[in-house]
């Protein structure tokens, strides 16, 4: 028993210990880690923890608060920690890997475990990074969400950093469906809303319309590798296209998730028509509130453009005068140069959300 609360106290005493880095789990970065890796010396999050308990030849874990710990192991831990194996196993990361978070899909977390430690992708001893264009280059088939919405299918996909598109090419067609330039591409994991734990959203920009491909891979590993190859034809993309803005700036510009995404009602321009229900998604980074009829549609109804305050964009929690909405719903009125937006929510919950998100773009410079 005294060795047991002994050793925890060492244990939480090497958690909190400066300079460390042992105070964030050492995968996604979540404050104080509850588990360790008594194997790898690291110490990581509940979530983490998880995903090293599949991978037991490389990883043990325990909880630091409720396992007991035998002095061996406590020096093992003092003689490792989170910044000695991130030295060690990230040494390589390339600047365009996507690095998850804890808020991220569960095979983002995964992979990115699996890349450091099991294929030891980063370490040093590796070959110097790839260069962004080669990265940026892959061929292989991914299951492509058929335009009724009913089926995916599978479809050759083609993406070269060097000739700045994505191509994609169905069973039988000569040419391709498709030809993506790599100026206007974005790619995010959207799990639920597609329904694959590995589903994958690639947006594009075809004759200033938005379009959606909705794609999933059985193997995580190849449908994260793609995602990363996006990442890196991006990367090359935009280091070309502006050499002198500094990396910290155009890392973030890579790809990006929708700022927030849900259903509101809205009305026409003349605002007298009918309120009816569409699928919104808010794009911060190109400053856009774009709409569809249903969440996993192809091409975008329309979208609105939302410039700064300064620039007369503003928005308010009332309806425009001579507006009448039928139900008694909170309401959201955008106002822009041109004109006045008018939606209906389903809950004031959801409207102080949308207002938020709305007036995050707005005071954005």
């Amino acid at each position: 028993t005294m060795d047991y609360e002994r050793n925890k106290a060492l244990l939480l005493e090497l958690q909190r210990a400066a300079g460390t880095g042992n105070d964030r789990c050492a995968d996604c970065g979540d404050p104080d880690p509850e588990w360790a890796s008594y194997k790898l010396g690291i110490f990581i999050c509940l979530n983490c923890s998880g995903i090293h308990r599949n991978l037991p030849e490389i990883s043990r874990v325990k909880s630091i608060r409720l396992d007991f710990w035998e002095s061996n192991l406590i020096e093992f831990m003092r003689n490792h920690g989170n910044l000695w194996a991130k030295t060690k196993f990230e040494a390589k990361v390339p600047p365009y890997y996507y690095i998850p978070k804890s808020r991220d899909c569960m095979v983002l977390r995964q992979q990115w475990i699996r890349a450091k430690y099991e294929r030891g992708e980063f370490l040093d001893t590796q070959d110097p990074c790839q260069d962004p264009c080669s990265a940026g280059s892959r061929e292989g088939c991914l299951w492509k969400l058929g335009t009724g919405r009913r089926q995916f299918q599978k479809r050759q996909f083609l993406l070269s950093a060097r000739e700045g598109v994505m191509k994609y090419y169905s069973k039988d067609s000569k040419g391709p469906k498709a030809v993506i330039s790599i100026e206007t591409l974005n790619a995010m994991f959207q799990v639920e809303k597609i329904g694959h734990s590995h589903g994958l959203q690639i947006t594009y920009i075809t004759d200033g319309q938005t379009r959606n491909l909705f794609v999933y891979h059985e193997s995580g590993k190849e449908i994260v590798d793609w995602f990363n190859a996006i990442r890196a034809a991006r990367y090359h993309y935009l280091k070309t296209t502006f050499p002198n803005v500094p990396e910290p700036e155009l890392i973030p510009r890579i790809t990006r998730n929708f700022a927030k995404e849900g259903y509101m009602e809205k009305t026409g321009p003349k605002q007298k028509e009918a309120f009816k229900v569409r699928w919104f998604c808010l794009d911060s980074q190109e400053r856009n509130l774009i709409y569809f009829k249903n969440p996993l549609d192809v091409c975008a109804q329309g979208q609105v453009f939302i410039g700064r305050r300064d620039e007369g964009y503003e928005v308010r929690d009332d309806l425009p005068q001579k507006v009448w909405a039928k139900k008694k719903k909170p309401v959201i009125t955008l106002v822009t140069p041109v004109r006045e937006f008018v939606f209906i929510c389903d809950s004031d919950w959801k409207q102080r959300e949308w207002m938020d998100a709305l007036n995050r773009v707005i005071t954005q410079l």
